[in-house]
């Protein structure tokens, strides 16, 4: 089953331009001429992409009713703005990309590729593969261990049957090794739903990258539904430190977006998963790292250290997107991270591209500080 976008858009010349861009890229479209059509249509239709032209009548509202229809509500959105347009108020809207009038094919084609990676890869998270396989659940707070059975297992969690009905209250860590498969997964996990007889599911709480990555490749191998991923973005690293980093792409993810960043430079090597907090279209995007553990703040210290000492090396970097964050509420940095520059910016007050970019440039101009946390890395 192909990708499907909606697109609500009576400008003849925009509707040429991308139904040519999205046939390149493999993506079907369902054209509406008005938004009460566009809303009759995703209310009996899944799309994997609503792109809607905001200058007609009730787009906006198109936008912003997704996220309360039940089968389109982690759907990629665009927007179709003109450039006077605050991205502010894009964003309000409920877009996570934009594009500009008039729009072009190699801007439009730069966007979808992103866009396209984060439809595979929400739809690849919903693929769920029927297995039986033993699990130990161990109380991370209540204590105690408890032995269960999965009933399926999906890249984002798993149904499991329970003895007696007894409901996972809270987080837990479970451990379970995949068929054919000898290295044990253990990952933070919590209650997400109960269903009938003995059945609920249990929501994965910020795998390891590595543990992704084995996940992934075993669905991958026996569900029948895979399809082949999208290859990672190649960005260019400007700013790092032991909490985030800020990458230049003329294709960046929105804001809310997971990813997965593998850097590299002088022989060292480092995987790490994030989330975006902030993107500037066509220019470049600050992710916030999601694992505070001590092996990876070891590995970044090592990787930061190269780049200290070889201030002309360019790392080079791939960015892998992993889904959005379905919750936008917006956590508050722990203690060390809000003593952190880079971070700070993220989390301040919204700034224009052009001052934000500023505001980097200044930071580089201070001296890293590795033991601190905050080292900033001009590459």
């Amino acid at each position: 089953m192909g990708l499907k976008a909606l697109l609500l858009c009576s400008d003849e010349k925009i509707v040429r331009v991308l139904r040519r861009v999205l046939g390149d890229l493999d993506i079907e479209v369902e054209l509406c001429p008005n938004a009460e059509a566009a809303l009759r249509t995703l209310t009996r239709q899944r799309f994997e992409a609503i792109v809607a032209d905001l200058s007609g009548d009730g787009a906006s509202g198109v936008l912003s009713s997704v996220r309360n229809s039940p089968c389109n509500k982690q759907a990629v959105a665009v927007a179709i703005v003109e450039r006077s347009m605050a991205l502010k108020t894009m964003f309000q809207t409920g877009a996570h990309f934009v594009l500009y009038t008039p729009v072009s094919s190699e801007r439009a084609k730069s966007s979808f590729r992103a866009a396209r990676a984060l439809m595979k890869s929400e739809r690849r998270r919903n693929i769920r593969v029927a297995v039986q396989i033993p699990v130990v659940m161990r109380g991370a707070e209540a204590g105690g261990n408890m032995k269960v059975t999965t009933i399926d297992l999906s890249e984002g969690g798993m149904a499991i049957a329970l003895p007696n009905r007894k409901r996972p209250v809270g987080r837990w860590q479970i451990a379970f090794t995949l068929p054919g498969t000898e290295r044990e997964l253990v990952i933070a996990a919590e209650f997400a739903w109960e269903g009938a007889k003995e059945q609920s599911g249990l929501r994965f709480v910020q795998p390891s990258a590595e543990a992704t990555v084995q996940l992934r490749d075993w669905l991958r191998q026996n569900s029948p539904e895979a399809e082949q991923e999208d290859p990672p973005i190649r960005c260019q690293l400007t700013d790092l430190s032991l909490s985030g980093c800020y990458l230049e792409s003329s294709s960046p993810f929105p804001a809310w977006s997971r990813v997965t960043l593998s850097m590299r430079a002088g022989g060292v090597e480092v995987r790490v998963q994030g989330i975006v907090r902030l993107m500037h279209p066509d220019q470049g995007m600050g992710v916030q790292f999601t694992q505070n553990t001590p092996e990876q703040r070891a590995a970044l210290e090592k990787f930061l250290g190269v780049l200290t000492e070889n201030r002309s090396l360019m790392p080079e970097l791939l960015v892998q997107a992993e889904g959005l964050e379905s919750d936008a509420a917006q956590p508050q940095p722990s203690a060390a991270e809000a003593e952190d520059p880079l971070l700070q910016l993220f989390y301040g007050e919204p700034l224009a591209a052009e001052a934000f970019h500023e505001a980097l440039r200044k930071q580089r101009a201070v001296p890293p500080a590795i033991e601190s946390g905050v080292s900033p890395a001009h590459a």
